[in-house]
């Protein structure tokens, strides 16, 4: 099993780290100091969400951020998994499976009752990684987003 380590503010050199490669390859501009203000209040404990290191703590392969909120429809704590990286030079060996199937049981255990996420419609491996993970899409509902 690959290790999931709750990340810290003295991880925040590694975790920028791979948050500025995800950035890079996702193609999402975001300035060193937004980039602080973003991560630091999850490290700290903020109710708001989590920040899990993926693999070893000193050298960690990927992180995972989920955010937290509070839905009528699925009667409590939902989350949505906001980030999802895995450096890659280890991807396809089965290590997004195992975050995304040991993750939710975990979240599960401390009263989450439902995990959502996004993915781009043309991303077809990842669609189906997901599906098999029984995330599936809502065929009624598209997310919406207002930037503010």
């Amino acid at each position: 099993m690959t290790a999931l380590n709750l990340a810290k503010p003295e991880d925040f050199d590694r975790l920028a780290a791979l948050v500025r490669a995800f950035h890079q390859e996702a193609d999402i501009t975001q300035d060193e100091a937004k980039r602080h203000a973003a991560l630091m209040p999850l490290l700290e404990g903020s109710p708001h969400g989590a920040i899990y290191l993926i693999g070893p703590g000193r050298a960690p392969i990927g992180y995972i951020v989920i955010s937290f909120g509070w839905s009528v429809e699925f009667a409590g704590l939902d989350g949505f998994v906001d980030e999802l990286y895995i450096r890659p030079g280890v991807r396809g060996r089965g290590i997004g499976s195992e975050v995304m199937s040991a993750l939710p049981k975990a979240l599960a255990g401390a009263g989450l009752k439902a995990l959502h996420l996004e993915v781009r419609r043309d991303n077809t491996r990842a669609r189906k990684l997901y599906e098999k993970l029984r995330f599936l899409p809502r065929d009624d509902y598209s997310l919406l987003t207002r930037e503010m």
